[in-house]
Order: C-alpha cells, then sequence, then structure tokens
C-alpha cells in the first residue's frame, strides 16, 4: 500500500469503513491489466491488486478467452483481499457497492442458452471497414470500426452460421456484469459504442434499429435488434445485486457475500471520463496507454458526420465526441525494453521506473521537431489516419540526426499524431472550445513529459491530476460509489464535482511555443509519409502471408 492512500483516514477508520460496508470496489479489465480497486468513504484508494494479460492473435482476429477473463479476475481479486486483510487486520466481506468495466466495445455473441458464438473480437480489430462505412451511410451517423453492430453486420454479410442462433450481444463489461448479477444490461456510455444513442432518451435510437430490422428481414434472420442488445442504464440506476453465483465467480474462498449492490457497468472511456471529472459539457480528457483517445463534452451537436469522430456519451447519458486511435505506446514501450536490455548487456541494470524516467526526458532535449525523425507506432490499422494495416516504422533522411533524444521525442510524438489529427477537426471545423484536457494513463506516468508534449500536439493546456495514475478502476469505483450514495435528484456532475474532485490536486502544463512549432513541422512530414507506412504495411503483410 502506497503511504499517499493513507494520508486521509487512519488505519483504524479504513478498518471501520471494510468491516460496515462503506466502500466501493471497481474492476476494470484493461488491455494489458485487470485491475481492482477498492475505495473508502473519502473516495481514496485503500487496496487493490492487478493481473497482467495481452490480447492473442488468432486466426487473424484480435482476441482474449473467456476463461482468462475469471482467471485474471480472481487473481487481482485475491490480491486486493489479501492487502485489505494485511494492510486492515480485516477481511473483505461485503464492499457497500461494486461496479465492472473494460475496454470498449467489440463483439461478444450468446445463444439462448449463454453459450459462445464466436471469439471476443476486440476494439483493436480493423475488420469491418466496408460495413462501418455502410451502416454510416445508411444511419447518417458515423459507425466506426469497432462497434459492435459494424461487426454484427459483417458477420451477417459474411453468412456466418452463428448470427441465425445469436439471442444475446454485449461487450466484455457486459459479460462479467451479466456472469455477476444475471442482469443483461450495460451503462450508457459503453452502449453508445454498441449502437447510437440517442441523448433526449439515453437509450438506442429506435428508428434506427428499424433500420437494422429491415436489413434482417430481407436475410430472413427472425430476431429483432433491440431483442438482442443489453438493456441501457444511466449512472446511478440499479443494475442488479452479486449472486451466489457471482461472488463465487469474484471469491472462489467463499468470503465475499452476495447481495451487494452493482452499478451500470461501463466502457474504459467512461471510467475515464469519472476518473478526470470530464462529465460536463466543455470539458475533456485524454486517456493514453495501449490506446489513446480523447473525450470532449459537447455543448451542441456536430454539424455533419466526421468518420474520424465518434459520437458516445457520458455514464449519465450526456453527447461525447470520442477521437480513439487504436495504437499508442505499444511500440514506444518496445522501445523502452530495447534500450533497457541494452544496459544490462553493458552491465547496468535500471528498474523499470528509472528507464522510463530516464528516455522519456531525453525526449525533452531532443529538437523541438526531431531533428526530422519520423516514426509510425501503428500495430493494428488506424482510422482515423486512413490506414488500414499497421507496421511500426522509423526513418529519417541521410541529413536527419538520429540522436537518442530525436527518436524518443520521434516515439512520443507518434503516439499522440493520429489524436492530433482527428482533434484538429472538433477545433478548426466545429470551433469546439476547452478550457484544458485531462489527461490519465501510462503516457502520464512520467512527470511533467507526456503531459508537456501532449499540450504542445493539441494546443491546449493539459492537465494531470494526483489521482491520474489510479485511472479507469478508480473511476469505475467512483461510479459505484455515486450508485451507492446518490441524493434524489443528484447528478454525476455534481456528486463529483462536489464530493469527489472539490480539492483535488494536481498540474497544468501550458502549451508552449517551441513544442507547438516543432509539433506543427513533425506532422506535416508524418502527412506526407502515411504513403511510405501503407506501402511499408502492405509489403509486410503480403510477405508474411506467402510464407
Amino acid at each position: 500500500m502506497e503511504e499517499k492512500n493513507m494520508k486521509f483516514a487512519g488505519q483504524e477508520t479504513v478498518k471501520a469503513w471494510i468491516e460496515q460496508g462503506e466502500t466501493a470496489l471497481g474492476i476494470e479489465l484493461g488491455s494489458t491489466r485487470i485491475k481492482a480497486v477498492l475505495i473508502g468513504a473519502d473516495h481514496s484508494p485503500i487496496a487493490s491488486g492487478d493481473f497482467t494479460w495481452e490480447n492473442r492473435l488468432e486466426n487473424g482476429v484480435w482476441t482474449y478467452h473467456l476463461d482468462d477473463v475469471w482467471q485474471g479476475i480472481q487473481s487481482a481479486y485475491r490480491a486486493l483481499s489479501q492487502e485489505v486483510r494485511t494492510q486492515y487486520g480485516t477481511v473483505l466481506k461485503r464492499p457497500g457497492a461494486l461496479g465492472v468495466s473494460a475496454m470498449m466495445h467489440g463483439y461478444l455473441p450468446f445463444d439462448g442458452e449463454g453459450n459462445q458464438l464466436a471469439e471476443f473480437r476486440t476494439w483493436r480489430n480493423t475488420l469491418t471497414e466496408r460495413e462501418a462505412a455502410e451502416l454510416t451511410e445508411l444511419f447518417q451517423f458515423n459507425i466506426p470500426q469497432r462497434w459492435s453492430i459494424a461487426h454484427l453486420w459483417r458477420a451477417i454479410q459474411n453468412g456466418e452460421p452463428h448470427v441465425k442462433k445469436l439471442q444475446y450481444l454485449t461487450t466484455l463489461a457486459g459479460y462479467v456484469h451479466w456472469k455477476l448479477t444475471g442482469e443483461k444490461v450495460l451503462g450508457v456510455g459503453e452502449a453508445s459504442g454498441m449502437f447510437p444513442i440517442d441523448s433526449s432518451t439515453k437509450t438506442f435510437y429506435t428508428g434506427m434499429a428499424a433500420q437494422f430490422d429491415d436489413l434482417l428481414s430481407e436475410r430472413g434472420i427472425s430476431w429483432r435488434l433491440l431483442d438482442v442488445l443489453p438493456r441501457v442504464l444511466s449512472a446511478g440506476e440499479a443494475a442488479g445485486t452479486l449472486t451466489p453465483e457471482g461472488a463465487a465467480l469474484l471469491d472462489p474462498t467463499g468470503a465475499l457475500e452476495p447481495g451487494i449492490p452493482l452499478c451500470p457497468p461501463e466502457g474504459d472511456a467512461g471510467t475515464g471520463m469519472a476518473a478526470t471529472n470530464s462529465v460536463s459539457a466543455r470539458t475533456g480528457n485524454v486517456s493514453a496507454g495501449t490506446s489513446i483517445f480523447a473525450m470532449v463534452v459537447l455543448e451542441k451537436p456536430l454539424s455533419k458526420v466526421y468518420p474520424e469522430i465518434d459520437l458516445v456519451t457520458t455514464p449519465s447519458g450526456l453527447p461525447v465526441a470520442m477521437v480513439h486511435c487504436n495504437t499508442c505506446t505499444s511500440e514506444l514501450d518496445a522501445w523502452v525494453k530495447v534500450f533497457g536490455q541494452l544496459l544490462e548487456a553493458a552491465g547496468t541494470r535500471l528498474s523499470k521506473s528509472q528507464l522510463y524516467e530516464l528516455l522519456y526526458h531525453q525526449a525533452l532535449k531532443g529538437e523541438p521537431d526531431c531533428g526530422g525523425v519520423l516514426t509510425y507506432n501503428s500495430f493494428s490499422g488506424e482510422p482515423v489516419a486512413g490506414l488500414e494495416d499497421g507496421c511500426p516504422l522509423a526513418l529519417h533522411s541521410p541529413d536527419s540526426p538520429l540522436t537518442l533524444p530525436n527518436f524518443m521525442r520521434a516515439q512520443l510524438y507518434a503516439a499522440m499524431a493520429a489524436l492530433q489529427m482527428g482533434m484538429e477537426l472538433l477545433f478548426r471545423k466545429e470551433h469546439v472550445s476547452l478550457e484544458k484536457l485531462y489527461g490519465h494513463g501510462g503516457l502520464f506516468k512520467t512527470k511533467g513529459v507526456g503531459q508537456r508534449l501532449l499540450a504542445g500536439a493539441l494546443e491546449v493546456p493539459v492537465a494531470v491530476m494526483e489521482t491520474a495514475g489510479e485511472g479507469g478502476p478508480w473511476g469505475m469505483a467512483l461510479l459505484a460509489m455515486y450508485r451507492k450514495n446518490r441524493q434524489p435528484g443528484e447528478t454525476l456532475e455534481r456528486y463529483l464535482e462536489q464530493k469527489v474532485f472539490q480539492s483535488a490536486a494536481g498540474s497544468v502544463a501550458q502549451p508552449q511555443a517551441e513544442d507547438i512549432a516543432g509539433f506543427r513541422r513533425y506532422m506535416k512530414r508524418y502527412r506526407a509519409g502515411l504513403t511510405v507506412e501503407r506501402e511499408a504495411a502492405q509489403a509486410v503483410k503480403q510477405s508474411f502471408s506467402n510464407n
């Protein structure tokens, strides 16, 4: 347990919270880590546990196995429970509330008996370009490739046998919640990545659903869309209670008691908004880890449909413009590991945090435009940048100074480049105005570096709060606590502002002129070099398929 978590309340007070059910538990299944966070009555973390996992590329599809889901959840919960026993001398039996979140959207189909009909197709897949474009044209509403409805339409058009057996379609968060409670529900923020949400009703657009039903009828499919999708709930609404079977799934030791109330399950986009208090109009946040995405809560609808911008919602149903990019730190992390191996080969070993600190700060010593060094970090396709496939790539002209500072700065810039392309549409064409963006996720763990460079890249102040490192699992725990403590008429926006973030500490990085100018020059090269990136990705894809 980090000492900072004990500064808000004494150990005996925390112990009493645990024993009296004045806590909330948030579990989030991220792309590389499953984490459980327990918060106390003051909303600060008091215990946590995690489990590391990775997606698999099987038969051309990025996926996770559902057995791994439960292994990871149980491992993370076990570690959290052990920390409770060690730190506070008590057993966690009954948190006051519980919530589950996970990586956004994707495709998880089941039949009427609860059997999985196809592999879990994650947000990372870029297989649905044609289907997403067709649905966008049909609905006159942008349908991104990772959305559940795009994957469903692809399965239908490909004649996949499982489609006619489909009785329930959900996301990873919705699946876990269903198994814990028996309830087929989903938070409105996550639901808005399955099928378009009408913010006036805070549920799926019925007119668009009817249009899709016409497509089903044309193909002889008997079920109707809204019959197989989860019921949509807003933050604070009752979403079921932990069943005895669900309690055993979380905690096979039997210590965890059933009957705990759950809040609506959400995606990592929604928990990121909660964790940064970015749920009101004119607020926004950037989540930067395996993927990178920005969420901007809108004051008014966009003037047109943009393929680069998703229209989703906050956990309470307010309209949000989202720019989502598939890859952020994966290639950057890979190079950090390579440099760590170099140091070990030379007889020097640095801890992971020391290594990141060293290399990130080298980036600040690089030339503002990276001296002409250009990198692409795409592991998979990147729709915002118009890339169908990905291929990590580094290049420079013969006279560009290839130095460690320039290389590291280029790697950090690459992690932000596609995001900037999407955000530019909001700022320049839709004239969206923000006082600041709140940053959270791995890119911001090294203080001051990613924050400063992102401020220059987006030309907007970037704030990072002290709680930013807690991230989505903490945000999920906040949503669970709101479900537990919500007073009549109390909005999520008011609850977070007045009861969670009123005295929150953090730092704000202002855009620096040299960073703005340097990133603009980098982006000019980046856009020009996309042709090279496309050719490289195709060449690599073709060479592997030939083998």
